[in-house]
C-alpha cells in the first residue's frame, strides 16, 4: 500500500477513522494494511495510550472492505470466462485465488457438516484427539427416539442381571480398530436424533444461512479488554456496516441463576453441559418388555430453561443483527430480557460474522476453536496484548490431576466395572481395565512408601517434587506398553465419562450424599466430572512428543487432619507446533501490543522457521510530548539509604522503613493519585503491616487516603471506583468528611495483579507510578525453572539434547537457592528469558498511566539496580528493556533523593500550568 503522508490523504485510505489521526497512527495503519497485503506473521508495537485499538479497527476492517470490493469487481469483469479465469489475474495473491476457487466447495461442505453452533443444532463433527479430549464433555449424548421391538427383546435378556433403572448406565459395545469397526461404538438401530424442542418443534440449523466469508478474528486477554475494543469499534462506521459477534466464557454469559451461582468456571461449564445432556429425546419407561411390549415416545426436554425455545434463539440472533456491535454485558442483558441463552445465541452468529471478538482461550486453544466452529482458513487473526503470548499459549496445554481426583476417579471406575463387568463387551472391559491400571499407577506415584523409582527431592514444607520427561515417567510406572492414543479415542467415543459419572452420582444419592451441584462450597476437586476431565487431559498430554514438555510429580505430607495432598502435572514447554497450526491456516496473523520487544525471544519460541529478516515488525514512539513524562531511577531514599529490593534484602526492616519515608515525601509533592506496585501480594502485606506498626502509615494518610488492591479480582472494580471518586473529591476540595490537608489518594497494587494488566489509570488516577524493585518471578517455581532450562537449549545444534545441568539442578525441588543456582548456570537464552519476564511486567505496570495526548505522569523506578551511567550500560541492564519512549526520557542517575524531589516539584508545577492554559 502507498504510504499516506500528505495532509488529508488518510481520509481516502482510512475513511472510518473518526478523528484526525496523529502521524504515528497513520504509520501504524499503513503498516498493518501492508502486513495484510503480504500475509504471514507480523508484529506491531504501539505504546499504550496511542489509539492502537482504533488504528487496528480502521485499518484491518478497511482492508477487508477493499478486498471484497476487489473480489466483486473481478467477478463481474470475469463473468462469462471459464473457471480458471474467474480466479483472478496472475498477479493476484495465491491465497485470494484459493479463497475464490474453494468458496463454492466450502459452501457445499458447510451444508454437509454437522450442526454445532448451538444446543440442539445436531451432532458435532468428528474431531482430532486433542480437541476430543479437552472438549469431550461438550459432546451431546445421542438420544434414542424409538426403541425397536428387537431392542426390547435384548433388554429382556439382560433384565435378570441389570435392573431397568441401571440400564441407562450400560455402555454400548465398543470395538477397537483391530476388531474391525475403526474404534467406533456399535450404535443401535433407530438411535438417530431429531433434536426436538420441548414444544415439539424441530430445531433449525442457522449456521449455513450465509456462506462462510472472509472475516477478522480479534482476541485479547480479558473480557474487559474485549469490551474496550467494542467501545472503540462503536466510534466507527464499521459498527453498523459489519456483522459483529462477541464471544466469551459460560461464566460471563450464563443467565441461569441455578448454574451461575456455582461461581467456579469449571463447575459452571460442567453443569451447563450436563443440562444439555437432557436436551435429547427421552424414552419413556418401558413397563412391559415382552413380545407384545408397548413403547411410547416422548417429546424432548431441555434441562436448561434458557434453551427450551429455539424460536427465542432465532429472535436473539435477529436482535444482534439489528443492534450492531454488542459487548458481553449487552448480550447478557439482551438474553436475560428475552429469556434465552446469550452464550449459545452468540456462538450461532459466528459463520455469518465479519468480525469475531473473543478471548485468548477461545482462539488459541485448538479444542476451543473446533468446539466453537471457528474456521481460520484464509482469514485474519489479530492477537492483542501479545507481550506474553508464548507463555499464555503453552499454558493452555498444561494438564494437572490431583491425588484426590485420582482416588475419586479410580473408585468410580472400580465400582462401575464391578457392577457391569459381566454385561460389558470385550472392548469395553479391556479399556476400562486399562483405565484402572493407569489410575492405580498414577496413585502409586503420589503415595509414600511405594516402589516407584523416579528422581525426587524434598522441598519446602514437606513437599516432594519430581520432574521428568514423558517417556521416563511412563517407564517408571511400567505403563509404557499402553496405547494411549487409542485409549484417548475410546474415552471420546464411548461416552464412558458420563456413564460412570452418572452411575456414581446415583450411588451417592442412594447413600444420601449431597449432590455435586447443590451447594456453592462443594469442592471442585471432588466433582467426578472434574476428575475425569483432568484424567482425560493428562492422558492426552502424555501422547505429546517426549521433548515437548515435562511431567512434575508433587507429593506432600498428610495434614494434621490426615488429608493427603499431591498432584501430577504436565507442563507444556514448546509452542511452535501449536502456533504453526494457526499460522498455516490463516492468511495473516498479527501480534499487537504496547510492549512486544524483545521480539527475538517470541520468534524463537513460536515461529523459529521464519527468518528474522522476513518478520515484519513495526514500532512507533508515543504521542505525548517529552515534557509530559518524567521517568526517574531512584537509587537512594530520603535518609541516604541505598535501595536494594533483591530477594535477600527486601524484607529487612531498614529497606521497608526507607521505602515508607520515600512515600511520606512523595505524598507532599505529587498531586491527586499515586500507584505503588509491589512484587507480590505477600510482600505488599508485609510492608503494609510494618508501616502500620511503625506509624508511617499514619503519616501517609494525613496527606492521602490509602487503598489496597484486593486479592480477589472481582473486588478490584469497586476499589478502583472508590479510589477514583476519592481523588476527584479531595483534589477539588469538595469533601466535608476528610481533613482539608488531604489531597488525593494512594493505591498499593501488585505486579501481575489485575490493576497492572489492562486497567486505565489515566489523568489523576496515576499522576505518579512507583515501581518497587525488580519483580523477578520466584525461583522456587518449579514450572518456571523447567521453562528456563528448556529455553536455554533453544537454537542449539541438537535441539533434542538440552544443555547439561548438574545433578542437583536436574533434580530441582522448588528450593529458592537451587533455583538461583540454575539461573546462574544459564548463559544466554534462559537467563534472558528470566530477565524479560521481569521487565515485561514492569513495562505493563508503568504503562497504565499515560493514556492520551494530554495526560502526564511521573514514573519512579525505586532500586539502585535501575540506576546507571548510560555510557557504561550493558545490553542486559534493566533500563535497556524499557520501552523506547520511556528510555529516551529516563533520568538514569541522581545524587540524592533531594534531586528527585526537586525534579518532581518542577514537573508537576509545569504541567499544572500547561493544563490551565
Amino acid at each position: 500500500m502507498e504510504k499516506v503522508e500528505e495532509e488529508g490523504k488518510w481520509e481516502s485510505k482510512f475513511p472510518a477513522f473518526p478523528y484526525k489521526p496523529y502521524s504515528i497512527q497513520i504509520d501504524f495503519m499503513n503498516s498493518l494494511y501492508h502486513s495484510l497485503n503480504k500475509g504471514g506473521v507480523s508484529m506491531l508495537e504501539s505504546p499504550t495510550g496511542t489509539g492502537k485499538t482504533l488504528s487496528i479497527i480502521c485499518s484491518a476492517l478497511q482492508w477487508v472492505v477493499d478486498r471484497r470490493q476487489q473480489q466483486k469487481s473481478e467477478k463481474e469483469g470475469d463473468s462469462g470466462k471459464n473457471r480458471d479465469d474467474e480466479c483472478g489475474s496472475d498477479d493476484e495473491p495465491d491465497w485470494m485465488k484459493d479463497f475464490v476457487l474453494n468458496k463454492d466447495d466450502q459452501g457445499q461442505k458447510k451444508k454437509n457438516k454437522a450442526k454445532k453452533y448451538g444446543v440442539g443444532f445436531g451432532k458435532p463433527d468428528k474431531r482430532g484427539n486433542q480437541e476430543s479430549c479437552r472438549d469431550l464433555f461438550s459432546q451431546r449424548m445421542e438420544g434414542e427416539d424409538l426403541v425397536t421391538k428387537k431392542e426390547g427383546e435384548n433388554l429382556q435378556k439382560k433384565n435378570d442381571a441389570v435392573e431397568l433403572s441401571d440400564e441407562e448406565f450400560l455402555l454400548e459395545d465398543y470395538e477397537s480398530d483391530e476388531e474391525g469397526s475403526g474404534g467406533k461404538s456399535k450404535r443401535k438401530a433407530g438411535g438417530e436424533s431429531l433434536s426436538l424442542s420441548s414444544d415439539g418443534e424441530e430445531e433449525e440449523d442457522h449456521s449455513d444461512e450465509e456462506e462462510e466469508k472472509l472475516k477478522v478474528y480479534f482476541c485479547s486477554r480479558t473480557h474487559s479488554q474485549l469490551s474496550q475494543f467494542i467501545k472503540e469499534l462503536r466510534k466507527t462506521e464499521f459498527a453498523n456496516e459489519m456483522k459483529v459477534v462477541c464471544l466469551g466464557s459460560r461464566k460471563n454469559f450464563c443467565i441461569n441463576k441455578e448454574v451461575s451461582k456455582l461461581g467456579n468456571s469449571n463447575r459452571i461449564n460442567e453443569r451447563c453441559l450436563e443440562l444439555q445432556k437432557n436436551n435429547k429425546k427421552e424414552v419413556s419407561k418401558i413397563k412391559n418388555l415382552g413380545a407384545g411390549g408397548r413403547i411410547r415416545r416422548t417429546k424432548a426436554c431441555s434441562g436448561c430453561p434458557m434453551l427450551r425455545k429455539p424460536k427465542l434463539q432465532r429472535q436473539f440472533r435477529g436482535e444482534i443483527s439489528q443492534q450492531g456491535a454488542l459487548d458481553i454485558e449487552d448480550l447478557v442483558n439482551l438474553g436475560r430480557n428475552m429469556g434465552t441463552c446469550p452464550y449459545y445465541g452468540s456462538r450461532s452468529m459466528v459463520p455469518a460474522a465479519d468480525l469475531v471478538i473473543l478471548p485468548y482461550q477461545s482462539l488459541l486453544s485448538k479444542s476451543s476453536r473446533e468446539s466453537l466452529g471457528l474456521n481460520l482458513k484464509n482469514n485474519i487473526v489479530i492477537i492483542d496484548e501479545a507481550h506474553n503470548l508464548a507463555d499464555s499459549l503453552i499454558s493452555m496445554y498444561d494438564s494437572k490431576i490431583s491425588l484426590l481426583q485420582l482416588e475419586n476417579v479410580h473408585s468410580h471406575i472400580g465400582r462401575y466395572f464391578e457392577r457391569f463387568r459381566n454385561l460389558l463387551g470385550p472392548g469395553n472391559r479391556r479399556y476400562i481395565q486399562t483405565l484402572m491400571v493407569l489410575t492405580q499407577a498414577f496413585l502409586r506415584s503420589l503415595l509414600e512408601g511405594t516402589s516407584v523409582d523416579f528422581p525426587q527431592t524434598s522441598g519446602a514444607n514437606g513437599v516432594f517434587y519430581g520432574s521428568m520427561a514423558i517417556n521416563d515417567f511412563l517407564f517408571s510406572l511400567n505403563i509404557d506398553n499402553i496405547n494411549l492414543v487409542k485409549l484417548v479415542q475410546y474415552i471420546k467415543e464411548s461416552n464412558i465419562i458420563h456413564k460412570v459419572s452418572s452411575y456414581g452420582d446415583k450411588m451417592a444419592s442412594l447413600q444420601k450424599c449431597s449432590a455435586h451441584y447443590d451447594t456453592r462450597d462443594f469442592s471442585e476437586e471432588e466433582s467426578t466430572l472434574s476428575g475425569f476431565r483432568a484424567l482425560s487431559d493428562m492422558l492426552q498430554s502424555l501422547t505429546n512428543n517426549n521433548g515437548d514438555g515435562r511431567i512434575i510429580v508433587s507429593r506432600s505430607q498428610p495434614t494434621c487432619s490426615g488429608q493427603k495432598g499431591g498432584y501430577i502435572k504436565y507442563v507444556m514447554l514448546t509452542g511452535e507446533k501449536i502456533f504453526s497450526e494457526i499460522v498455516d491456516q490463516a492468511h495473516a496473523v498479527l501480534l499487537a501490543g504496547g510492549t512486544l520487544q524483545p521480539i527475538e525471544e517470541t520468534r524463537e519460541r513460536l515461529f523459529p522457521w521464519l527468518p528474522p529478516n522476513q518478520l515484519h515488525f513495526f514500532t512507533c514512539s508515543h504521542i505525548v510530548p517529552p515534557e509530559s513524562i518524567l521517568p526517574v531511577a531512584v537509587s537512594r531514599g530520603p535518609s541516604g539509604q541505598s535501595f536494594d529490593f533483591s530477594y535477600s534484602s527486601r524484607s529487612s526492616s531498614i529497606m521497608i522503613q526507607e521505602l515508607g519515608l520515600l512515600l511520606c515525601n512523595l505524598v507532599t509533592v505529587v498531586p491527586e493519585g499515586i500507584v505503588v506496585f509491589f512484587s507480590s501480594f505477600d510482600y505488599e502485606g508485609q510492608v503494609y503491616d510494618a508501616w502500620k506498626a511503625s506509624g508511617i502509615m499514619e503519616r501517609i494518610m494525613k496527606k492521602k487516603r490509602l487503598f489496597r488492591e484486593p486479592r480477589k479480582s472481582t473486588d478490584v472494580e469497586s476499589v478502583l471506583k472508590e479510589y477514583k471518586e476519592t481523588i476527584n473529591t479531595l483534589s477539588n476540595g469538595d469533601s466535608k468528611e476528610n481533613p482539608a490537608s488531604q489531597s488525593g489518594a494512594i493505591l498499593l497494587a501488585v505486579v501481575g495483579g489485575k490493576i497492572s494488566e489492562g486497567i486505565n489509570l489515566s489523568d489523576g488516577m496515576g499522576r505518579c507510578i512507583v515501581m518497587v524493585g525488580l519483580p523477578y518471578p520466584s525461583p522456587s517455581d518449579i514450572e518456571l525453572i523447567e521453562r528456563v532450562k528448556h529455553i536455554e537449549g533453544l537454537g542449539t545444534s541438537n535441539p533434542m539434547k538440552p544443555p547439561k545441568f548438574s545433578d542437583t539442578e536436574e533434580a530441582y525441588n522448588g528450593d529458592v537457592k537451587a533455583g538461583f543456582d540454575i539461573l546462574r548456570s544459564c548463559r544466554h537464552r534462559g537467563k534472558e528469558y528470566y530477565e524479560n519476564l521481569c521487565m515485561k511486567a514492569v513495562n505493563q505496570s508503568i504503562g497504565r498511566a499515560i493514556r492520551h495526548v494530554n495526560d502526564y505522569a511521573a514514573i519512579l523506578l525505586v532500586d539502585a539496580r535501575y540506576s546507571s551511567d548510560p555510557s557504561n550500560r550493558s545490553l542486559s541492564h534493566p533500563t535497556n528493556k524499557l520501552p523506547q519512549w520511556i528510555k529516551n526520557r529516563l533520568v538514569s542517575s541522581t545524587d540524592s533523593y533531594g534531586e528527585v524531589h526537586r525534579l518532581l516539584h518542577q514537573f508537576f508545577r509545569l504541567n499544572k500550568k500547561r493544563g490551565s492554559q
